[in-house]
């Protein structure tokens, strides 16, 4: 009995975690007997409450791929700092290869104004309020992982004010 509880509350788990493919490619090998076929998804898993990771699967199916990028996504799960208003603390610049992203905290009501890959990245982490540009590259996973690492280099007021060990009312002064 306490199993069937323990799954059904698993279940409950993971139906919170949202899962959007970004791009699948068909990419092939040359091997000895001619090329081999297969598929590379890229894969964006959040729950839209501050968690959001990104992953790649590769296998001869779509479907096979789509399965592994899911979870090699859910293995890089970050956690993402939100304020009141569903928007970024701070302004915030990522990299990621040759792509760089750049995130501005917006008003209530401003939306997600953001292009491509990093426009479902900041979706699946629940910022609803924040203006970002992709600048350099557009290549969707480059700039997913570049929207991660803009991310993932964010604080809380909080976090500062305990790693310098003051106050949080200095902080503001």
């Amino acid at each position: 009995m306490a199993n069937r509880r323990k799954s059904s509350r698993t279940k409950e788990k993971e139906s919170t975690w949202q899962e959007r493919v970004i791009q699948i490619r068909r990419v092939s090998k040359v091997v000895k007997g001619g090329k081999k076929l297969s598929f590379r998804a890229i894969v964006v898993v959040g729950n839209e409450r501050g968690q959001v990771g990104v992953g790649v699967g590769k296998a001869s199916d779509v479907i096979g791929a789509v399965r592994k990028g899911v979870v090699d996504a859910k293995k890089q799960l970050i956690d993402v700092p939100l304020t009141k208003s569903n928007s970024i603390p701070h302004p915030s610049n990522g990299g990621a290869v040759g792509a760089k992203v750049m995130m501005r905290p917006a008003a209530p009501g401003t939306g997600v104004i953001a292009g491509g890959a990093v426009r479902t990245v900041l979706e699946l982490a629940g910022v609803r309020n924040v203006l970002a540009k992709q600048l350099g590259s557009n290549n969707p996973l480059n700039n997913a992982r570049a929207a991660v690492n803009a991310l993932d280099s964010l604080r809380t007021f909080s976090e500062v004010a305990q790693e310098r060990d003051i106050p949080l009312e200095n902080l503001y002064a």
